[in-house]
């Protein structure tokens, strides 16, 4: 028996995401009275930090396609469970955890749980909690299933080091040639990627146009912040579509979520609401945003900003 995290490996250099599955791991691991082991596909160059976050062995399987090939990552993940003897199998709850998630839990014939968000509770069996309803709820799931699949919520478990750099074991393992075929690949450059910003500052259509943009970028590199858009802002071309946080764009849970001019719709709060601390600067005193806000700025924005801007600027360079 143990637990196998996936860490991925996105362009060849396992990041923050994998650290988070790793730690979580390791302590789901130290609950079970079991080893946590670490898996990577392809050939990252970093796969020995690994053990640094917790874990005890870490393994890779080399012979995958350096493109995600959800049918082939699958088979991969699902041998060295058998390989590993594993009976927890944890995922980065990320675009390729669930793109992989419904092939692996097939072939394991595992119990999965999407989205957890807290250590496995095992004073009766084994139960996890999950966010529901876009976040406006917890689920709690009893898993009796012999093998266990889990995905962890991004920013949801603190990255902690607890180890040392271990050497990397090869899982021999005959995979099939992927049978698909890369005709374009268009990738986001020159920015922390916004499920793993801890600080992100967000605009909406209160900016009135692109053209006025600028205010909310000055804001960001002042915080050196990520930024982001409500999903009009990137329907509208303002902002590109990568930018867009919410139910219909990409999820996120950062530190601090600064919103700047967007109302607050459900589907917008679906993707944000489970930041730790949330800002709100609108002129509407009743934007439905100021209810999720831990705090609220009533007022313009072309005001509001700048003076924001201005003061982070006089903090920061105050403090050294």
């Amino acid at each position: 028996m143990s637990v196998l995290v996936f860490a991925e490996s996105p362009e060849g250099k396992c990041k923050k995401v994998a650290f988070e599955a790793v730690s979580y791991a390791r302590k789901t691991a130290d609950l079970l009275q079991t080893n946590c082991i670490a898996l990577t596909l392809g050939s990252p160059d970093n796969a020995s930090d690994l053990g640094k976050y917790g874990a005890k062995e870490v393994k890779n399987i080399p012979n995958v396609p350096e493109h995600l090939d959800g049918a082939i990552y699958a088979k991969a993940i699902a041998g060295a469970v058998r390989k590993t003897g594993a009976t927890v199998l944890i995922l980065s709850h990320s675009s390729t955890g669930k793109s992989i998630a419904g092939r692996l839990a097939v072939k394991l014939e595992a119990g999965y749980v999407a989205n957890v968000n807290g250590l496995p509770m095992i004073e009766n069996g084994f139960e996890v909690n999950s966010v529901a309803f876009s976040g406006k709820a917890t689920a709690t799931y009893a898993m009796e299933s012999d093998i266990k699949m889990l995905s962890l919520m991004s920013n949801s478990f603190q990255v902690e080091v607890s180890g040392e750099v271990l050497d990397v074991d090869t899982i021999e393992m005959d995979l099939p040639t992927s049978e698909l075929e890369i005709t374009d690949v268009k990738k986001q450059e020159g920015a922390v990627p916004l499920p793993e910003a801890e600080l992100v500052v967000s605009g909406g259509r209160g900016f009135k146009g692109p053209e006025n943009w600028q205010i909310l970028l000055d804001l960001a590199d002042a915080l050196s912040a990520a930024t982001a858009c409500s999903r009009p802002v990137a329907d509208s071309e303002w902002r590109p579509h990568h930018e867009h946080v919410g139910q219909t764009g990409v999820t996120i849970r950062p530190n601090l979520y600064i919103a700047i001019g967007i109302s607050g719709a459900i589907q917008h709060l679906g993707g944000v609401n489970n930041s730790h601390c949330i800002v709100v600067v609108n002129k509407d005193p009743e934007a439905p945003f100021f209810k999720a806000a831990d705090y609220g700025v009533v007022g313009d924005l072309f005001d509001v900003v700048p003076r924001l801007t201005e003061s982070v600027k006089k903090y920061k360079a105050s403090h050294g």
